[in-house]
């Protein structure tokens, strides 16, 4: 890292730009744009994720209160909020998709070692969405219910490092199930979903590309059991059994037989049943696969919290996915600078430290050292207190 660079300018050489420019030129970005081209959008959308702008006047009137440090960072045009709106309403948001699609790819290397808190080589995904409520005035093609408007976001996201690897924008009427006909399955890895995909035709087309997949059932599910297989009930499993399913059309689309596993959730009070074509792990793990699937929920809750994704810098289908896109951009940034710097801290904590000292003409790894940190406590502490 270069000294007397601002932080802001450090992160954002992480990126590989030269990759970002082939997105631009796929869909002609910068066709006839002289100022406030496509990596000046970027840099732009991503100070406002990582400093949690709240509208387009207030990423104005920071950045205009920093401007003698503007170019530095790589903004070389004028930041208002004309260009910014015009920027998100016409720039094609494939390209930040593309982009964003890159940076999975880097991240998802640099995190294939981490642990998954069982004994499995394989990889494992969690699949779910999430809905993003909109108003209805605003955002009218949104689709969603009769009074409100919304999108989901379908996402695919690999236990190991918690990285979104396919994720899909659809207005707030798809089914979560059609998302299965996008994917293309993993031989060998495993897809963890609630019973919003119990769908057996598609299941089954899983099953044909040599992956696994784990999921409960649903109150109206019938079968037929083939074999009850020995478990130990100290470990919360109930019963492990090979079933067929005696419902027509989910027999004829699904011949082939399934594992049945009862768990009982101590913690929750609660018994699940879980379908898997997997038969060789053991009961409790399939059982643990099925608790991972958590991370996702836990994914969504944070991105929600920490990255600007609920209110939007503009209301037409193109600036909303712009922005979700450049999020999940910087979300991936700042995962790929934590592994490349090796930062020991939360993803929560580097982003609070970033939004603080963005403009700060220090080295990036000195920001998260423990003796700056605790330099900025005690200036802190010395400010007088009210009530003393």
């Amino acid at each position: 890292m270069l000294v007397g660079t601002t932080i802001f300018a450090q992160i954002m050489n992480l990126l590989p730009w030269r990759r970002f420019e082939t997105c631009v030129a796929r869909y002609q970005g910068d066709y006839r744009v002289k100022t406030f081209k496509c990596a000046e959008h970027f840099r732009v959308m991503a100070f406002a994720q990582l400093t949690y702008r709240e509208s387009l006047r207030d990423i104005e009137a920071c950045l205009r209160a920093m401007s003698s440090r503007l170019y530095h960072m790589g903004i070389r045009s004028t930041v208002s909020r004309n260009n910014l709106a015009h920027a998100n309403e016409t720039r094609d948001w494939r390209i930040y998709a593309d982009f964003a699609q890159i940076l999975i790819d880097r991240a998802r290397a640099l995190y294939a070692n981490e642990q998954l808190g069982m004994d499995l080589d394989t990889t494992v995904y969690a699949l779910d969405s999430t809905t993003i409520d909109l108003c209805m005035t605003l955002f009218p093609w949104a689709r969603f219910r009769k009074t409100k408007s919304a999108i989901k976001l379908h996402t695919l996201m690999n236990l190991r490092g918690s990285i979104p690897e396919f994720i899909h924008i659809s207005d707030g009427k798809m089914h979560d199930v059609n998302i299965l006909d996008m994917l293309a399955p993993m031989p060998g890895a495993f897809y963890i979903m609630d019973r919003a995909y119990l769908d057996f035709d598609r299941l089954h087309r899983l099953h044909l590309e040599k992956a696994f997949f784990v999921t409960r059932t649903k109150s109206n599910f019938k079968f037929k059991r083939r074999y009850s297989h020995e478990v130990d009930k100290t470990t919360g499993v109930q019963c492990d059994q090979t079933i067929i399913l005696t419902t027509h059309y989910p027999a004829k689309k699904y011949p082939e037989t399934l594992r049945r596993v009862r768990y009982y959730d101590i913690e929750r009070q609660k018994r699940l049943v879980f379908l898997t074509n997997n038969f060789q792990l053991p009961a409790e793990t399939v059982a643990k696969l099925y608790k991972g699937r958590w991370q996702i929920e836990i994914f969504f809750k944070w991105i929600k919290q920490h990255l600007r994704i609920k209110s939007f810098f503009g209301t037409s289908e193109n600036a909303v996915k712009v922005q979700i896109w450049t999020a999940i951009a910087t979300y991936l940034l700042v995962a790929i600078m934590k592994k490349e710097l090796k930062l020991d801290l939360p993803l929560y904590t580097i982003l609070q430290v970033l939004s603080l000292s963005l403009f700060e003409k220090i080295p990036v790894m000195e920001a998260f050292s423990e003796n700056y940190m605790l330099v900025e406590s005690d200036e802190n502490c010395k400010q007088m207190k009210l009530f003393d």
